[in-house]
């Protein structure tokens, strides 16, 4: 196939995607997900989590296609640039990750339980979902998964199926609300 036919080509089906034809994703993905593994692969060095990142490329083109726009450049890039984008996402993560395990490792652990530090910590949380609960679904949701399942934003709009802003407005949104309802004791939850 020239080169001019695969870009015409791969323009068309990431329309037909943006109008959620199934098979036109299909094809996409059949023809690129050897180079985009490859290109993550490369970057992570973890076939595993390549794998997922992968199959996260993909649920962002379903969910985005429409934001393709011919005229700034072409369907390869875009998807190279996609894959490249949320394996350094990942990367950063996974390193997130094993610099808190690596520091949790290194604190001290407190055998006996302080009846009055645990009392305090059982109050704080119920001021925190006590909180939580006064906030919109989408921010409640978004908060819920950064703060308690560790994901990074891209990670957040990826699952969500909602664009990086839209997830970040949310986040701020939340997190200003938060600090109205818990008051001057918003630090102290980590919500600063």
């Amino acid at each position: 196939m020239q080169p001019e036919l695969a870009q015409v080509d791969d323009v068309e089906l990431l329309k037909a995607v943006a109008r959620k034809d199934e098979q036109a994703l299909a094809d996409l993905y059949d023809r690129y997900r050897a180079v985009l593994f490859g290109l993550i692969n490369r970057i992570l060095n973890n076939r595993e989590e390549a794998e997922d990142v992968l199959q996260d490329v993909f649920i962002q083109v379903w969910g985005r296609a429409a934001d393709f726009d011919e005229k700034r450049g072409r369907p390869f890039t875009w998807l190279v640039t996609l894959a490249r984008s949320r394996a350094i996402d990942r990367l950063r993560n996974l390193a997130s990750r094993e610099r808190t395990a690596i520091a949790g490792a290194r604190e001290p652990t407190e055998a006996v339980s302080d009846a009055v530090s645990d009392a305090f910590l059982s109050e704080q949380r119920g001021l925190v979902n006590s909180a939580l609960a006064q906030l919109p679904e989408e921010q409640k949701h978004a908060l819920t998964l950064a703060y308690f399942d560790g994901l990074t934003q891209s990670e957040i709009a990826a699952r969500l199926g909602a664009p990086l802003g839209t997830v970040k407005t949310r986040m701020r949104s939340g997190l200003m609300k938060l600090r109205e309802l818990l008051g001057g004791k918003s630090e102290s939850f980590g919500f600063e």
